[in-house]
């Protein structure tokens, strides 16, 4: 078999090859130059990120007879013969199938013997998550103290499931995802190379479906060649990957902001019968979105647009739509691209998408918030000619508005239920969830900081047993916190108002797993971060503060200013 695939020819050979990670190669390169590198690393990040290349070219410098240098030379007969793979002394062991105690034992056993060919034993374990926690235990004494001759490399995509005790005993590089522009530059090269026309346009739609991973970048472009006889075009990366073209992305997006239900579905259901992924087409929607706003908000910002191309049809859908009307959609879309992971019917959820987009509460709601003054003047609502109406609208709401100012204050019990209602629904658009305000009044009217601090010092171990048995309910959960408890019912603040409706979904399953960690029944109320702080100091305004209330809101001025250096989220430190 003559041909190889392009990742594999093109895999890096020098640091200076391993593009998107300088901040490591450098580390590295030092490190090797002035003799100082350590016993044991651990490299993690995304996929096709260079980890393995950047262990394996860690190997040749190490034991190139150029050494000390910053890169291998690829000459000598101990660069050579690591390459091809005929030098034992560097030992590439794939954890995924060699898991057991007795696969550890054998390195431990064989580490003692002194290399053969060259000075030093490298052993890269890749995927080394995926060892048991007892072979873990059996490497811990060998990791800490290996013999003068060897190297331990452990290379993982999910470094968390890692005991800390490995970690610490490693130096841990962690691998980012690769910028887009990079992997363009580097594709054109190749293709500079090998000898193959590629459009910029294809370039740049590979590198946006690699998602940040070169070797993901060269296999689909390995596909894309050959897929086509002649020059490698955007349409041929499209019907590759799956993507979507700008110009159904433009038809559905006129679709949507014109309110024409119809059309837009035709348009997906086009899309569906034609092969495409629903959920490609959201991914693809999102960053058109996102593209759409960027260009629209500065025309300055097109170098940072990622999926969208300026045509004349992009610039006329630009100057179209509003910005509101975008934001919005770009919401629900998101939205909707979570929903979809959980579901075997992608395209329904979709479908519901475009309908509430095309619904009154999105299209039309948004605009009606006042806009400064300077901003009116250019608004499109201004430009119809029926703007005497709107005049005496916005008198009629001034006239209002003043009677409101001028009003008695309201009894005290009433004010803080008032003032929430309106911190929800000046919320976004499209919101479903109705916080209970009062249920939150009479939990911190009987709230206590023992149940609180309780609560919180077993939140994590109710998320990690939550996530083993429904991974979607801690999706709704993960980014929320206690904020409030009483003996019988908690009050969880979450980080996005989305969470709380979907929190619904599952809360009688969490409400039994936090049970059995906790050791008695607690119901679960969300409510949204700010509108938590919100109504608890509404609580404390307008009623007479009760000791525990005031125990639960006090804080240290120390923590305080903590909490505004540093963020409000808290750690564990285990000695």
């Amino acid at each position: 078999m003559s041909y190889q695939a392009l990742y594999r020819v093109w895999r890096p050979r020098t640091f200076q090859d391993l593009v998107g990670q300088s901040h490591i190669t450098r580390t590295l390169q030092n490190a090797l130059a002035t003799d100082k590198f350590s016993h044991a690393y651990l490299f993690s990040g995304p996929r096709g990120t260079g980890k393995t290349s950047a262990a394996k070219i860690f190997a040749q410098t190490l034991n190139c007879e150029q050494m000390p240098t910053k890169e291998p030379c690829n000459e000598c007969e101990a660069c050579r013969g690591i390459l091809d793979g005929s030098i034992s002394d560097v030992i590439e062991i794939d954890a995924a199938s060699n898991t057991s105690v007795d696969d550890i034992r054998d390195i431990r056993e064989k580490v003692k013997y002194a290399s053969s060919a060259v000075p030093y034993k490298v052993y890269i374990i890749d995927e080394v998550h995926m060892i048991s926690v007892s072979a873990f235990n059996a490497l811990l004494k060998t990791l800490e103290e290996p013999p003068p001759h060897v190297v331990f490399i452990l290379a993982t995509t999910e470094p968390h499931k890692i005991p800390l005790t490995i970690i610490s005993r490693c130096q841990r590089f962690d691998f980012k995802s690769i910028n887009n522009r990079v992997i363009v530059n580097r594709l054109s090269e190749i293709m500079q190379q090998e000898e193959v026309e590629a459009s910029q346009e294809a370039l740049e739609t590979v590198a946006l479906h690699a998602e940040g991973g070169m070797r993901d970048a060269l296999s689909i472009l390995d596909q894309t060649i050959s897929y086509t006889n002649d020059k490698v075009e955007m349409a041929d990366v499209l019907a590759v990957t799956g993507g979507v073209s700008q110009d159904v992305l433009t038809n559905i997006t006129e679709a949507l902001f014109q309110k024409d239900t119809k059309e837009a579905l035709r348009l997906l259901d086009d899309l569906v019968q034609n092969g495409k992924d629903p959920g490609r087409f959201v991914f693809d929607y999102i960053y058109f979105l996102r593209d759409v706003l960027f260009y629209k908000t500065t025309s300055d910002l097109a170098g940072f647009m990622e999926r969208a191309i300026v045509t004349e049809a992009f610039q006329t859908l630009t100057e179209k739509v509003h910005s509101d009307w975008v934001q919005a959609t770009l919401l629900e879309f998101t939205a909707c691209e979570q929903q979809i992971k959980w579901t075997n019917s992608p395209k329904v959820f979709v479908e519901i998408a475009m309908i509430t987009v095309t619904s009154e509460t999105i299209a039309e709601g948004t605009p009606e918030t006042p806009a400064p003054a300077e901003q009116q003047v250019a608004s499109p609502l201004l430009e119809h000619p029926d703007t005497g109406d709107l005049e005496k609208r916005i008198a009629q709401l001034e006239k209002q508005l003043e009677a409101f100012g001028n009003r008695e204050e309201a009894p005290s019990s009433a004010a803080p239920k008032k003032q929430v209602n309106r911190s929800n629904n000046s919320r976004g658009k499209g919101k479903s969830y109705k916080i209970p305000a009062d249920q939150i009044r009479s939990v911190l009217s009987a709230a206590k900081k023992s149940e609180r601090t309780h609560v919180q010092d077993n939140w994590d171990v109710f998320l990690r047993e939550l996530k083993q048995k429904n991974a979607p309910a801690h999706a709704t959960i993960q980014d929320s916190k206690p904020a409030a408890a009483s003996e019988n019912t908690i009050v969880a603040a979450f980080k996005y108002d989305i969470h709380c409706s979907l929190f619904l979904d599952h809360q009688e399953m969490a409400e039994s797993i936090l049970a059995n960690v906790l050791g008695k029944q607690m119901k679960i109320i969300p409510i949204p971060e700010a509108d938590w702080y919100t109504l608890r100091n509404d609580y404390l305004q307008h009623n007479e503060p009760q000791e525990a209330a005031e125990e639960e809101a006090k804080e240290d001025p120390l923590v305080d200013e903590a909490k505004k250096l540093f963020g409000e989220d808290t750690i564990e430190v285990q000695e």
